[in-house]
């Protein structure tokens, strides 16, 4: 049996991810995850694809234990057992300082951008085979220090960092690793991310992105297991700038910007 892992199933491109798997994907079952069940439960019921909602926190490392023992099982189950797709796609962000978020949040920011991401991959790879694909959710804020996004910023520079050195351990067994680098997407994040505890907003100085756009390119390019999948040019702008630009000088650009 072939499946796919899609975390983050319940709205923006983790749901996304999951439909082009549905179309694309040729698997014979789709274990989506995210925490509001209910959300799951209407992904399910759009998908042709068999479809198994797991309603799970992942902050929680129990969470964990519970796919690892569902992987293990159907392994167990079925000798061809394989996992076709790891989709990591759950994480969230939130703008503000060090003093507007509480330990609370900078913690659950870190246990589900970076442990649960890597945790899941962990898992997932022994039952992952030639022509397996992994989709590890970063962003263009990890390609430089963001203050007022310090957390979420230096979260995604871990993931982006992480598969690129996982990319190459895997080199030579055929299954396909890129980290995708957008700019702003049309999804839930910003809403999320600028509620700071004073009821203030920030703003974006950028159009956003489609979800459907970002899941289309970075399968196109995860296909050809390129590394870092950016979606936009502005996105690659910000890539190329961090490699001529010293870190001063783009975190005063980034202010500026913060202040339009």
């Amino acid at each position: 049996m072939r499946i796919a892992i899609v975390t983050g199933a319940s709205s923006g491109l983790g749901r996304e991810y999951a439909r082009w798997i549905d179309e694309h994907g040729n698997v014979d079952e789709i274990w989506i995850i995210a925490r509001r069940a209910e959300r799951l439960e209407e992904l399910k019921k759009e998908l042709k694809t068999t479809t198994k909602p797991l309603p799970l926190d992942l902050t929680d490392t129990h969470s964990i234990d519970t796919v690892e023992h569902m992987l293990r099982e159907s392994a167990a189950k079925d000798p061809a057992f394989d996992v076709s797709f790891l989709i990591n796609a759950a994480g969230f962000g939130k703008f503000g300082t060090y003093a507007d978020m509480t330990r609370q949040e900078v913690d659950s920011m870190v246990d589900l951008n970076c442990r649960a991401l890597v945790d899941l991959t962990q898992i997932s790879l022994p039952f992952m085979h030639k022509g397996s694909r992994i989709i590890e959710v970063a962003s263009s804020a990890s390609f430089q220090p963001l203050q007022g996004l310090n957390v979420y910023a230096a979260s995604k520079a871990f993931v982006r960092f992480y598969t690129r050195a996982l990319r190459f351990e895997l080199m030579g067994k055929g299954i396909h690793l890129t980290a995708v680098c957008p700019l702003w997407v049309k999804t839930e994040f910003i809403k999320v991310a600028r509620e700071t505890q004073n009821g203030q907003t920030v703003k974006h100085p950028w159009p956003m992105l489609n979800p459907k756009h970002v899941v289309s390119w970075s399968m196109k390019i995860n296909a050809t297991n390129y590394p870092i999948a950016t979606c936009c040019v502005p996105a690659f702008l910000m890539r190329i700038c961090d490699k001529i630009l010293p870190n001063p000088a783009i975190m005063w650009i980034w202010e500026g910007l913060r202040r339009i």
